[in-house]
C-alpha cells in the first residue's frame, strides 16, 4: 500500500507538466517561467486532480497555477511588519501574547496568493535554525502565552521535528496552547489521515497541552472527501480546528461561494476564525486583491446567509499595526477598529475613514490605499 510520502513525491513542479491541459502560446509559456523562477510552482496531484482544466476562471486552477498576472510587482513583500518583529530568524514577537516561529520556507503546494512569498519556496534565510536559543526565548518570556508554528506550511516537517517542538513547549507552565499554521487540511489531507505516527504525537502533546491547528480553505470546492477525513482524523484525537480564509477575487468574492464555503466548515467542525484582506504583497496585488468597499458589502450579504456559529468570524487586515478589524461603515466612512494591537495605545482603538471605494488597505498612518 502507497504511503502519504509515496503519494506526494506524484507532485507537480514543472510548468512541462501543465501543456497538455493549459495550451500554452510559446510566449505565455515563457511568462509563466519567468513567474516561477522567481516563486515556484508546486501542486500535489491531489489538488491538481480538483481543477476543471476546461474552465480558465476554475478557482482551484487560480489559487494553485502560475499566471501572467505575478508578473506585476506593485505591492511589497512584507505587508504586516514581518522584519521589524523578528527577534531572530524564525523568530517573531509581534503580540504581547503571541510567538511566531517560521519552522519552514516548505509548503507541499505553493498558493499563488502567498502573503509569504518573499520565503515560501525561496528563500531560507527568515527559518527557524536555533530552536534552543528561540525556545529559550519564548521559555524566558513568561507574556507570551501562545505558540504559533507556521513557514511555510508546518506540517510538512517531519515526526521527529513537530515533536520536538512540542515537547519543548508542552513542558512550559506559561503557555495556554500550541498553533500549528497550516495548509495540509486543504491541500494534502493524506498526511493527516495517513499518518498514524502524527496522529499519536499530536494526541499524546495534546493531552499536555491545548494544540489548535489553523488552516486555510478559501473555496467550497476544496471541502472533498479526503479534507473531511483529515480534520476527522484531527477531530477524533481532541485536536481543534480553526479556519483562516483569505477574500480573494475570482476565487470567493460573492456571498453565494463565501457563505457556502463557511457553511460547510462548520458542518465538519472546523471553526470559522477570519476572513481575512488579501494583503498588497508583490505580484499578488492586482491578482488577487478586492476593494475595502466592495469586501464589506460582500461580508454583509454573506452574513445574511449564515447561522449565529457559520458567522462568528471577523474580516480584518493583518496590518503593521495589528489585526484590524473592517467593522462597517456610515453613509460617509468606513470603520475600523484594532481587534488585536502591537501597541498598547491602540488597543480596542475604533477609528473612521472618509469611504474611498477603490482602497484595498491603509497606510503606516491609517489612511486609506
Amino acid at each position: 500500500m502507497l504511503s502519504w510520502s509515496d503519494l506526494l513525491k506524484d507532485s507537480i513542479v514543472k510548468i512541462e507538466d501543465l501543456d497538455k491541459v493549459l495550451h500554452m502560446s510559446p510566449e505565455e509559456k515563457e511568462a509563466i517561467k519567468t513567474v516561477v523562477k522567481r516563486h515556484p510552482m508546486r501542486l500535489t496531484r491531489y489538488y491538481y486532480d480538483l481543477i476543471d482544466w476546461s474552465n480558465p476562471n476554475d478557482p482551484i486552477r487560480k489559487l494553485s497555477v502560475p499566471d501572467q498576472y505575478e508578473l506585476d510587482a506593485s505591492g511589497d513583500y512584507d505587508t504586516s511588519g514581518e522584519s521589524v518583529n523578528t527577534i531572530m530568524p524564525g523568530l517573531q514577537h509581534k503580540y504581547k501574547q503571541t510567538a511566531l516561529v517560521m519552522s519552514t520556507n516548505v509548503c507541499f503546494m505553493y498558493c499563488r496568493h502567498c502573503f509569504r512569498k518573499r520565503m515560501v519556496g525561496y528563500s531560507k534565510e527568515e527559518i527557524n535554525k536555533r530552536m534552543t536559543e528561540s525556545n529559550e526565548y519564548i521559555k524566558n518570556h513568561k507574556e507570551i502565552n501562545n505558540v504559533l508554528i507556521t513557514g511555510g506550511d508546518a506540517f510538512t516537517l517531519s515526526n521527529n521535528v513537530i515533536e520536538r517542538y512540542l515537547k519543548h513547549f508542552s513542558s512550559m507552565t506559561h503557555l495556554d496552547f500550541i498553533r500549528f499554521g497550516t495548509r495540509i487540511p486543504v491541500v494534502f489531507p493524506h498526511r493527516i489521515f495517513m499518518d498514524d505516527e502524527l496522529l499519536d504525537i499530536l494526541k499524546r502533546y495534546n493531552n499536555k497541552k491545548e494544540i489548535i491547528v489553523v488552516t486555510q480553505f478559501d473555496h467550497p470546492n476544496e471541502l472533498t472527501e479526503e479534507a473531511r477525513k483529515g480534520v476527522k482524523a484531527l477531530k477524533n484525537i481532541g485536536i481543534t480546528v480553526r479556519n483562516q480564509t483569505v477574500l480573494l477575487k475570482g476565487i470567493n468574492d460573492n456571498a453565494d461561494t463565501l457563505s457556502k464555503l463557511l457553511k460547510g466548515l462548520t458542518s465538519i467542525g472546523v471553526q470559522p476564525y477570519y476572513v481575512f484582506q488579501c494583503r498588497p504583497v508583490k505580484y499578488v496585488k492586482e491578482h488577487f486583491q478586492v476593494p475595502l468597499f466592495s469586501g464589506m458589502e460582500i461580508i454583509k450579504e454573506t452574513r445574511k446567509k449564515l447561522d449565529g456559529v457559520s458567522k462568528a468570524f471577523r474580516y480584518a487586515m493583518s496590518h503593521p499595526q495589528g489585526k484590524i478589524e473592517i467593522f462597517g461603515k456610515t453613509e460617509t466612512d468606513m470603520i475600523f477598529k484594532f481587534h488585536q494591537a502591537k501597541s498598547d495605545e491602540n488597543s480596542d482603538l475604533i477609528f473612521m475613514k472618509p469611504i474611498n471605494k477603490n482602497a484595498t488597505w491603509l497606510d503606516g498612518d491609517l489612511n486609506l490605499i
